[in-house]
């Protein structure tokens, strides 16, 4: 889970990243601001890992935020002018996004911030936060057997259940770490369960049979 902060001076960029953000459980919004000045006080006390920064703002802009914070967490601009991009980057943006924001151009940016994360996390990833009906809920990832893409579902296949969660098998092939690995363009499969390799299928330790993909033989091939 990723505590962010939306600051911009325009309450529908808010509305736009939140509803955006629906499909992504694992990002919680813990504070919104229209002040980049307002935010700077927050920043210094809250536990924050995200901010998603407009630049053009009254009284203090985005990038002088930026440069005002010792330790800065990832950052996601968005903003409606491109000229700044450059200077963003020097300062070492995750991503640089120009309004009006797609759901699909905020997605590639937080496979982004999830890559950094898990490049500097310590702490080995035992679980994930998956969105399930209307609510969000953790999963061991030991529990796992495989993820099954199910159109922009997944389903995950646990030891005694089968859970329909609101993701997709490209953005959990990010999320997860290298205990997974994506064994046909439908499958992501945990390395933890496999008792059998064969270069048409893997056998899972429940007895189930799943397909290998032509385009993943090669590292199918290194499971065992």
């Amino acid at each position: 889970m990723l505590n962010a902060l939306i600051i911009d001076d325009e309450p529908l960029a808010h509305l736009v990243i939140q509803h955006h953000l629906a499909a992504h459980p694992t990002i919680n919004i813990v504070g919104q601001y229209y002040s980049a000045k307002d935010a700077l006080y927050d920043l210094a006390k809250l536990d924050v890992d995200l901010v998603f920064l407009d630049i053009n703002m009254p009284e203090l802009s985005g990038l002088e935020l930026l440069k005002a914070l010792a330790k800065p967490p990832q950052v996601i601009i968005v903003s409606a002018y491109q000229e700044y991009a450059f200077e963003g980057f020097e300062l070492n943006v995750t991503d640089y996004l120009l309004k009006p924001v797609s759901a699909e151009r905020l997605e590639q940016a937080l496979n982004k911030v999830i890559i950094r994360e898990n490049q500097f996390s310590t702490q080995p990833q035992s679980s994930i936060i998956l969105k399930v009906d209307r609510e969000k809920r953790k999963i061991n990832l030991d529990s796992i057997e495989y993820i099954e893409a199910y159109g922009n579902y997944v389903k995950v296949h646990l030891a005694d259940q089968v859970i329909l969660a609101t993701s997709t098998l490209k953005r959990l092939s990010v999320q997860l770490d290298g205990s997974f690995l994506q064994t046909h363009k439908s499958f992501l499969i945990n390395k933890n369960k496999v008792v059998a390799v064969s270069n048409d299928y893997i056998e899972l330790i429940s007895g189930t049979i799943v397909k290998v993909g032509k385009s993943y033989k090669e590292v199918s091939r290194s499971l065992l």
